[in-house]
């Protein structure tokens, strides 16, 4: 058996509706997992027509996780998990995060829901010494002055995989990260459909090209594996070279 198939393993994407969540889950259940995502419309079907978005095969439920409450009521349809990837995410834009209603908004979707689902999951994985993968980005490792909640939070994700991973390590629980470059996804459509901004993004990607969701999944599929069984807190750039310079 190949340490990267999954079959017999149940894995819970936090985000995985569309965009790097979404190739993310589909990787996973490609391999032969049972894959549930979590998402903020009402159903499946409102995402037939969107870009970058396949729900075939995923069992999908919606939670708005800006509201923790709604994260601790939730029932999941599962009784076991063994992976569970935190990638929700938003921002705003037009320096909207420097207001307490867009700070909050991108704090509480980007860093405090992190808390809430891991810990909701949390007797779960410990059951089965399973793997908790958080999706940050680069831009938790450098400065974002146009927006600095989205920045502030995904440094707060960077800290809390080193510390979760710390401190879960003992109960069997894996905990690592995954650190995005430029991707294009809905989230970023306001630099790759402007021609200007996109020609300088790609100028700052040694390798070329913009990451892909697929690009992000090699990454989550290795930190779930055996393969990655001695890793512990630490968080994955995968970024085309982004951060290098």
């Amino acid at each position: 058996m190949s340490d990267l198939d999954f079959t017999g393993k149940t894995a819970l994407v936090v985000g995985g509706s569309s965009g790097i969540g979404n190739g993310i889950a589909q990787a996973y259940r490609a391999r032969g997992a049972d894959v549930h995502v979590w998402g903020t419309r009402a159903g499946a079907a409102d995402y037939q027509r969107e870009e970058g978005s396949d729900l075939t095969g995923l069992t999908y439920s919606r939670v708005d996780v800006s509201d923790m409450d709604a994260i601790e009521s939730h029932q999941p349809t599962f009784t076991s998990l063994d992976i569970l990837v935190l990638c929700q995410g938003t921002v705003a834009y037009k320096r909207a995060e420097f207001q307490r209603e867009g700070w909050d908004r991108v704090m509480a979707v980007n860093l405090d829901s992190l808390r809430a689902c891991a810990m909701k999951f949390h007797d779960l994985l410990e059951k089965s010494r399973g793997s908790l993968i958080i999706v940050s980005s680069v831009a938790g490792f450098r400065a974002n002055k146009g927006n600095p909640a989205y920045s502030a939070s995904k440094y707060g994700a960077v800290g809390l995989t080193a510390s979760l991973g710390e401190a879960w390590a003992p109960a069997g629980i894996r905990v690592n990260g995954i650190a995005p470059g430029f991707v294009d996804t809905k989230l970023t459509k306001v630099t790759t459909e402007h021609p200007k901004r996109r020609e300088m993004a790609l100028a700052s990607i040694p390798s070329g090209r913009f990451g892909t969701p697929a690009d992000m999944a090699g990454a989550a599929l290795f930190l779930a594996s055996p393969l990655a069984d001695y890793m512990c807190g630490q968080t994955l750039i995968v970024d085309g070279g982004l951060s290098l310079s």
